[in-house]
């Protein structure tokens, strides 16, 4: 498995899909920093209130919630790249019929505070556990979609499995997007629209080798590509 390669089929999946992806990205901004804004405006009683930061603190719990409710549209957001990776042709809307299943939308809300409440206990420890610990349940998400039947341990259980000799080669796919970051935030964070597909859909690509790869053969770590 090599970095290079799955960069290249990130952009091979994105052929086509630059567009939409450039516009789900622009929804999810909308529906996760924009409409949070103008719900705690309102629900401070008007933008004199929230300027002169006179926010009540039923509005962060407000906010805390809508945040939870928000945890199945990035789940789906994870899901629509990894069908482009597999050469399907998923819908925007897709990403929203998630939460046509209730039941699917409180399991993926469970697995990622569960996720997040294991890797804070590693934290305690020191901080480079709880790293490692994260990068191992970083693909527990992508099993539950190939795996509904699974509970969220099992599938939390699955990913370590899976990313046993794994690890530092999803912290180098990571690292060599720190570049494209930094350019995709020069203009006024324009260039977000198109990197953002492309991390995604290059994390979903990493998985789908992943599960390819023979049981108990650990690959070689390669240098990551500045591609």
């Amino acid at each position: 498995m090599r970095i290079s390669d799955i960069k290249k089929e990130a952009r091979q999946s994105l052929a086509g899909y630059w567009a939409i992806g450039a516009l789900l990205t622009f929804l999810v901004f909308l529906i996760d920093t924009v409409l949070p804004s103008i719900l705690e405006i309102v629900t401070s009683g008007g933008l004199n209130q929230w300027l002169d930061d006179q926010t009540p603190l039923s509005v962060y719990y407000i906010e805390w919630i809508y945040s939870i409710l928000l945890i199945p549209l990035y789940v789906a957001v994870l899901w629509f790249y990894l069908s482009l990776v597999r050469s399907k042709e998923p819908g925007i809307v897709h990403v929203f019929t998630i939460y046509n299943d209730w039941k699917l939308s409180l399991k993926m809300i469970r697995a990622s505070i569960l996720m997040g409440i294991f890797v804070v206990l590693w934290s305690l420890l020191l901080v480079i556990p709880g790293v490692i610990k994260g990068f191992s349940y970083s693909q527990t998400l992508y099993i539950l979609r190939d795996h509904p039947e699974y509970s969220v341990l099992e599938a939390i259980t699955e990913s370590r499995k899976l990313m046993n000799g794994y690890k530092a080669k999803y912290f180098l796919l990571n690292l060599s997007f720190i570049g494209w970051a930094i350019l995709a935030a020069i203009p006024a964070l324009i260039g977000y629209l198109w990197f953002v597909p492309y991390f995604i859909a290059s994390l979903s690509a990493f998985y789908n080798k992943l599960v390819e790869i023979p049981a108990g053969t650990q690959d070689t770590l390669n240098v990551p590509t500045t591609n």
